[in-house]
């Protein structure tokens, strides 16, 4: 079996926010946000190609899918301002 990439997956700190900069600013192709029934379940998927998905996902509910603490906003390589 050839592994592949079917869905990326970023965690964002305003699902909303994040949305429209994906769809309106970028013109990716998606049906919204979904899943907000569940607590921890709002998504929202891009289409980038055929077999090919972009999620945004809020890094507070990735961590609590994952079971790990919720870390601060940063890039890696950058030094964090204080």
């Amino acid at each position: 079996m050839k592994p592949r990439i079917s869905l990326i997956t970023i965690g964002v700190d305003n699902l909303e926010r994040s949305l429209r900069f994906y769809r309106d600013g970028l013109g990716l192709n998606t049906q919204g946000i979904v899943g907000t029934q569940f607590e921890h379940g709002a998504v929202a998927f891009f289409d980038l190609r055929p077999g090919l998905k972009l999620a945004i996902w809020t890094r507070k509910s990735i961590a609590h899918d994952s079971g790990l603490a919720l870390g601060s906003a940063q890039i890696p390589g950058q030094s964090k301002i204080s």
